[in-house]
């Protein structure tokens, strides 16, 4: 039995159903990017407002790299220098990369 087509649906339509989102997804994740790279530019250390577990164990992974706690057991967040000039040229390459996307004829 052949596949019938929905009425008013061409083949393209149907097999590039989420090219026109592709654009604005990239741009998105580059702003998203270039915002915390912003962030972490003009922000030392971040004082997040939860306490910090009793056990060091959970520090040796790899999330705990650039976490710390303070004297009121709070999780330090203190990125390194480099991050935030990463973040903002990832961010940047990203957005460029969403310009030079070719448009949907």
């Amino acid at each position: 039995m052949p596949r019938r087509r929905a009425r008013g649906c061409s083949e393209s339509n149907l097999t590039f159903a989420g090219e026109p989102m592709l654009r604005s997804f990239f741009f998105a994740m580059g702003l998203f990017t270039l915002s915390w790279g912003t962030t972490f530019l003009f922000v030392d250390k971040m004082v997040l407002n939860i306490e910090a577990q009793a056990d060091t164990a959970r520090q040796d992974t790899f999330r705990g790299v650039f976490t710390s706690t303070n004297e009121d057991k709070k999780r330090v967040f203190d990125p390194p220098d480099w991050a935030a000039f990463s973040l903002i040229s990832l961010g940047a390459v990203t957005m460029l990369y969403s310009a030079a996307l070719p448009q949907k004829s």
